[in-house]
C-alpha cells in the first residue's frame, strides 16, 4: 500500500512548516519565552508559563490582548500579534497565551493592551 497526499494537505504542510521556521528564526534573535510552540497553516500558537512572559512578547512585538474565561477560576489571556515583516513583505500570525487565575494582578502594560 502506498500513501498518497492530496495537494491541499501538501499545501497545509508547507504553510505549517514555513510558519514554524519563521517563528523559530525570530526566536533566534528575539529571545522570547516559548516553552510550547504549535505551528498551524494559519498561525503559530505559543503557550507561556507566566503572565510576565506574555508581557515580554507584548513589549517586543506589540499587539492586542484578548481575555476570556477558561472556567474553574481561570482566564486565558492571549496576545494576538505577528512576526516582524520578512523580506518578501509577509509576516506570520502569532498567538501567545497564558492561563491566569481570576483576580490575579497583571502588569498595566498588558491590561492596557486588552481589546475593548
Amino acid at each position: 500500500m502506498t500513501a498518497q497526499t492530496s495537494a491541499s494537505s501538501h499545501g497545509e504542510f508547507a504553510l505549517t512548516s514555513d510558519n514554524r521556521l519563521a517563528v523559530e528564526a525570530m526566536l533566534g534573535y528575539l529571545p522570547l519565552p516559548a516553552p510550547t510552540l504549535i505551528a498551524r497553516p494559519d498561525a503559530v500558537f505559543i503557550t507561556v508559563a507566566d503572565v510576565d512572559d506574555l508581557g515580554e512578547w507584548l513589549s517586543a512585538l506589540g499587539g492586542v490582548v484578548h481575555r476570556t474565561s477558561a472556567a474553574d477560576g481561570l482566564e486565558l489571556w492571549t496576545l494576538v500579534t505577528s512576526t516582524p515583516e520578512r523580506d518578501d513583505g509577509s509576516s506570520v500570525k502569532v498567538r501567545v497565551s497564558v492561563p491566569v487565575p481570576m483576580g490575579e494582578q497583571v502588569m498595566h502594560e498588558i491590561t492596557a493592551a486588552v481589546a475593548a
